[in-house]
């Protein structure tokens, strides 16, 4: 069938997403960065690592797991990405050490096998291991990084030491600082290789093992790659390499607050055509701001940008969306926020972006009109004021 299909064609080499036959232009790690925090910035949350404990990776192993066999691997996070991830992980048998904060999660999850909280569609497979210890995380040689986008920093500096290779899964940019989630990691864990995992994605098709594809962008070029993408890669999983860990962090941070628009377009009842006008508006801001800030247009355009954003911006299954929908059926942010148990990363990105834009000089009105709405600013008032900007080209005008 479809599926079978589909697996055998995930059994082919892995590549690259853009031009699979050669190694596209590095990027300086430090690109596209806003300048770093102060040592005032930096959490309390480091604190509760105690004394005497070791900073940077831990490194001696080679990649592999304590074993000799294969490298250890797990998640940090048990929300529905993060359980979604897990599952997918084991699906192959391997063990997996999944990090939960809640000590009521970590008994559900090794007891039931279930997260009726976030994703109670999964049942985990028995190789799934589930922790509230973050020193345990510190001693994999892959984690993935799950946490909501405005806690990352603060869970990484808690660890005791960090793995050989962090992946990052969180879509977001740090509200405090402006950083992207890149750079909040290389603050709190020097010592590791970053990665970035990102793309069309919804936690319970990846937990059911639909197919999928992602862009996995390594800060450490091929030679990451190679030491990541085995212990990521799935028959129904693929990613595809990328070293624009810049483009690839901002297509996922951008298109969760485009997400929310489309959201509102929907619960006003504005149909399919400004849906998809929204769309691809909002992907000329993502490319103007990406580009901007050092990303590459041919990542922006691959799987973790217009991917990501097509999706996203369709479904109700996207926690973005389902805001947006609320605020245009006339829904309060700030009550709807309060009442949601999983987080909608864009309406913590939207203030964030409007402050980086002009910063930068970018034009990005529907990211603004977003953080409107956001602040309590009406629906119907909020697009009139779109449909009104002046007339002109659609390519090469900077707004």
């Amino acid at each position: 069938d479809a599926r079978d299909a589909f697996r055998r064609s995930a059994a082919q080499p892995l590549h690259r997403q853009c031009g699979h036959d050669r190694l596209g232009g590095m990027r300086a790690t430090g690109a596209g960065r806003v300048p770093a925090r102060s040592a005032g910035h930096r959490r309390k949350a480091a604190l509760a690592a105690g004394p005497g404990c070791r900073t940077g990776a831990r490194r001696g192993r080679e990649g592999m797991s304590a074993t000799g066999s294969s490298p250890s691997v797990g998640v940090i996070g048990a929300g529905a990405w993060g359980t979604a991830l897990a599952q997918m992980l084991a699906s192959d048998g391997r063990d997996v050490l999944l990090w939960a904060r809640e000590e009521a999660l970590v008994e559900e999850i090794n007891s039931a096998r279930t997260n009726s909280v976030y994703l109670p569609s999964a049942q985990f497979a028995p190789t799934i291991r589930a922790t509230s210890d973050l020193a345990e995380m510190a001693y994999l040689d892959v984690a993935l990084v799950v946490t909501p986008a405005q806690h990352m920093g603060s869970v990484l500096e808690a660890m005791p030491s960090h793995p050989n290779d962090l992946v990052l899964c969180s879509k977001g940019i740090e509200a405090g600082s402006g950083q992207l989630m890149n750079h909040v990691a290389q603050d709190a864990a020097p010592g590791s290789a970053i990665a970035v995992l990102s793309g069309p994605t919804f936690a319970h098709e990846v937990a059911a093992g639909l197919p999928t594809a992602v862009t996995l962008a390594c800060a450490g070029g091929e030679a990451q790659w190679d030491r990541i993408s085995p212990v990521i890669a799935r028959p129904a999983f693929r990613p595809y390499y990328s070293d624009d860990v810049i483009g690839a962090e901002i297509g996922g941070s951008v298109k969760n607050v485009l997400a929310i628009a489309c959201g509102v377009v929907n619960g006003l009842g504005l149909g399919q055509n400004a849906r998809a006008a929204l769309i691809a508006r909002g992907y000329a801001e993502m490319l103007r701001f990406g580009e901007t800030l050092g990303a590459r247009a041919e990542t922006l355009a691959g799987l973790c940008g217009l991917g990501d954003l097509v999706l996203t911006c369709s479904s109700t299954s996207s926690r973005n969306f389902s805001l947006g929908v609320a605020l245009g059926e006339g829904g309060k942010a700030s009550e709807l926020m309060a009442d949601r148990r999983t987080v909608a990363e864009g309406a913590h990105t939207a203030p964030v972006l409007v402050e980086l834009a002009a910063r930068h000089g970018i034009a990005m009105p529907i990211v603004t009109a977003v953080y409107g709405l956001l602040k309590g600013d009406d629906p119907r008032a909020v697009v009139s004021d779109l449909l009104a900007r002046p007339l002109r080209a659609e390519q090469g005008h900077p707004g």
